[in-house]
């Protein structure tokens, strides 16, 4: 029986050996996730308005890059100085008094949502009309009714939408925490299988 030394397999295999996401990378997400949840429950005026600032300097960044690769990248360059333009815009009115933005952004993502439940549930009422079948119609009914209450109550959805944010960021940020210790242990176990692999006899 000869002893040849078996080659490493280069392909990735169950073991995680060949990970997409480093599990450190994972890890800071979830930790950023679940602080985010927890200052919106405990802090929510003051993380709000943090957000919101971010926000606005982050608009105002990206609003000055695409000016500038317009000047770089001549293709779409309508395209790209509309966007610089918008962004830069709404960078500046968002820094130039963030406590309004923070309270107003929330209330426009409610606004668009209302808007947007009405025009889809008036398409599935139209549809039911023109030969679509019933279902369509009573779906159509209820994406509609939603877009009238979130339109009629915003401030009090837009409450509630932030909560539900929070509550969703804490889970998540849980979840890729002890995601993150999974991927190292994988990582960690990967070395020692592909030394026990290489030194193991071979059986012709």
């Amino acid at each position: 029986m000869s002893t040849y030394p078996v080659q490493a397999a280069a392909t990735p295999d169950l073991t995680g050996r060949v990970a997409v996401t480093p599990w450190w990378l994972v890890l800071l997400e979830g930790i950023a996730g679940l602080v985010l949840g927890l200052l919106l429950l405990t802090n929510t005026a003051r993380t709000l308005f943090t957000l919101a600032l971010f926000l606005g300097i982050y608009w105002f960044i990206t609003g000055l890059l695409d000016l500038v690769m317009m000047f770089i990248d001549r293709r779409h360059w309508g395209w790209k100085l509309l966007s610089g333009v918008v962004g830069i815009i709404a960078g500046l009115i968002v820094l130039r008094d963030p406590l309004w933005a923070a309270a107003l952004i929330p209330t426009t993502l409610v606004w668009l949502l209302g808007a947007a439940g009405v025009v889809i549930g008036a398409i599935g009422i139209f549809r039911a009309f023109t030969g679509g079948g019933w279902a369509i119609g009573i779906l159509g009914l209820l994406s509609a009714a939603i877009g009238i209450f979130l339109l009629l109550h915003a401030l009090v959805t837009a409450v509630i939408l932030i909560y539900t944010v929070a509550i969703i960021a804490i889970i998540g940020g849980a979840i890729s925490i002890v995601s993150s210790f999974f991927l190292l242990g994988r990582e960690s176990r990967g070395p020692a299988d592909a030394v026990v692999s290489e030194t193991a006899p071979y059986q012709p």
